[in-house]
């Protein structure tokens, strides 16, 4: 049990329970919810050890503060998977990367929108790259239609979430999957392709 002295400590976002609530009175709420009324903190401590439960502090800030008597552990156990549940159902957002010339040929475009609709269909967005080199940033047309393009043909997995818009000697697009997508956990070897691509631009 932490002591009155490790109140500094990370642990102060804890709630107070049983001898660590230091008031004369507080309003206590019984274990299925029943209001038991103003109480010493002395009998509710009592009440407590006769259920054989824990005495916490669920509003402090109340006057007196609202204490309800509950398994501690048990409480603490149960919202630690309900976090875990949640982060498990809520998907980070993940952003890949997809990078492609304007002058592209067809079989690298398959390649590359093959990638995509992949990215797509695992729940996570895609940021779509046009990089124009040399004379091809006087035809920024050209990179405009080819986003465009592969919007068009990954339409049943994702939507546009931004417009194409030109950042120096790029043109960039978002695309985000629909949200009947459920996204699910990436494996390791999913990346792999993105690596490839990396040494597909270099070439």
């Amino acid at each position: 049990m932490t002591s009155p002295s490790n109140r500094g400590a990370p642990v102060s976002t804890e709630p107070r329970i049983n001898d660590r609530i230091r008031v004369p009175e507080v309003r206590l709420v019984g274990p299925n919810g029943e209001q038991v009324g103003i109480v010493r903190i002395e009998d509710a401590l009592r009440l407590a050890q006769e259920a054989d439960l824990d005495l916490v502090e669920v509003a402090a800030q109340a006057r007196p503060p609202v204490c309800k008597l509950m398994d501690y552990g048990k409480f603490k156990y149960e919202t630690a998977q309900k976090a875990r549940e949640s982060r498990r159902n809520q998907q980070l957002t993940v952003i890949k990367e997809q990078k492609l010339r304007p002058k592209i040929d067809p079989h690298d475009y398959q390649t590359k929108k093959g990638h995509v609709a992949r990215f797509l269909s695992h729940g996570n967005k895609v940021k779509v790259t046009i990089m124009f080199r040399g004379r091809e940033q006087s035809r920024p047309e050209l990179g405009y239609r080819l986003l465009q393009k592969l919007a068009e043909d990954v339409a049943e997995l994702g939507f546009v979430e931004s417009n194409p818009k030109q950042d120096g000697r790029n043109m960039i697009m978002v695309l985000a999957p629909h949200k009947n997508i459920k996204p699910r956990v990436v494996k390791h070897d999913d990346d792999a392709p993105e690596a490839d691509d990396a040494a597909s631009e270099e070439a």
